[in-house]
């Protein structure tokens, strides 16, 4: 699973509790895109979630 570039979110585990509250594995993964992104090089493609890129950490190319 990819992670954020910027803050390095990734994906989540936990368990997934049923109403008997029997449990089994559960992965919560992070909307993560990817963008090409401007840097001092030019542009680069890089994975960035989605709540970097609506606050403006980073510009894209």
């Amino acid at each position: 699973m990819a992670k954020c570039a910027i803050c390095e979110k990734g994906a989540h585990f936990g368990n997934n509790v049923s109403h008997s509250h029997r449990r089994s594995n559960k992965m919560w993964k992070s909307n993560v895109k990817s963008v090409k992104v401007k840097t001092e090089n030019g542009a680069k493609k890089m994975y960035v979630c989605t709540s970097c890129l609506r606050s403006g950490n980073i510009e894209r190319a």
